[in-house]
């Protein structure tokens, strides 16, 4: 399918701005952050109206993550989506995920805890992923209090969130953990290298860059040898069995195509449930253009139909 018009048009007029100002590769990270955020408010919507409250996690550090709760009126315990931003683990927080958290809060009758985990470059690999093991202990220990279900969790994540998710499911594996319920992986990263024929073939022009994706990876790892690391890169994990559900959704357009396959691939190799759906005519990131093109709001409704499944009882 070609690449859907309303985002072809998207493109173009991104261009044309890009010409009048720099690059996000060639930006600091606090400009990029600013500009990031900025741009959320033309890309995507509202989203829906639920209810909010702000939390505050303890890292092991002892540094106080924020994070944000969002639920519709539920009686009892409700399950949780315990959700992590993409951004490349350099810019992206709460707010730039806000409306896609709403919406799959109020479509899916659940709870979603978004966390605000420390970006690099001021916070290296593997800070990151430990804030969300933090984050994941502190949810298991803690659901009962704010009103959430702890024997109903899922955990999910878009590009570097989608890492950091799936990334938890090894690692709470590793560690003799229960699973969540679901991983829910939005265009995830999950190779050591970019060096997939989709990163050839869209390595311009399409939202998501080669220049910016490896920015954004200069900043976060110390040196080359973290790219091998598997709560880095999950295909480098050498075993992928006894891990939760997934639900891979992969955009057509994105130079993560590949890698999303390849992991998809591996997991059902391992024997792991995997439902993979590759988005016709879409870009990298298109989760959060729900002002762009309306298959960001089918998405989102197809996300929630995911998780409404997995907080069934069986």
């Amino acid at each position: 399918m070609p690449l859907h018009p309303d985002l072809e048009a998207f493109l173009e007029f991104a261009a044309l701005a890009d010409q009048k100002r720099r690059p996000m590769s060639e930006m600091t990270p606090a400009e990029a952050r600013s500009a990031y955020n900025a741009a959320t408010h033309s890309l995507d919507g509202p989203g829906s109206e639920v209810d909010t409250e702000s939390l505050s996690i303890r890292a092991r550090d002892g540094c106080a993550l924020p994070a944000r709760l969002y639920r519709c009126a539920a009686n009892g315990p409700t399950p949780v989506l315990l959700y992590f931003h993409g951004g490349g683990y350099v810019v992206g927080g709460l707010d730039s995920h806000d409306s896609l958290c709403r919406d799959l809060a109020h479509e899916a009758g659940c709870a979603v805890l978004a966390i605000d985990y420390r970006l690099a470059p001021e916070h290296k690999f593997p800070t990151a992923f430990l804030d969300a093991e933090d984050a994941y202990a502190w949810l298991r220990a803690h659901a009962g209090e704010v009103g959430l279900d702890a024997r109903r969790i899922a955990i999910g994540g878009d590009s570097a969130g989608g890492t950091l998710a799936t990334a938890l499911c090894l690692a709470a594996r590793q560690a003799g953990q229960p699973q969540p319920l679901l991983q829910l992986l939005l265009y995830p990263c999950t190779s050591a290298h970019q060096d997939s024929a989709s990163h050839q073939r869209y390595a311009s022009g399409l939202l998501l860059e080669k220049r910016t994706l490896q920015w954004m990876f200069r900043h976060y790892l110390r040196d080359e040898t973290d790219r091998t690391d598997w709560r880095f890169a999950p295909l480098e994990a050498p075993d992928l069995s006894g891990l939760a559900p997934a639900v891979i959704l992969l955009a057509e357009f994105d130079p993560l195509v590949d890698e999303g396959n390849a992991y998809a691939q591996r997991l059902q190799s391992a024997g792991v449930s995997v439902e993979t759906v590759t988005w016709p005519g879409m870009v990298h990131d298109f989760g959060r253009l729900g002002n762009v093109v309306d298959d960001t709001a089918r998405m989102r409704r197809y996300l929630a139909g995911a998780l409404s499944q997995a907080f069934q009882p069986h």
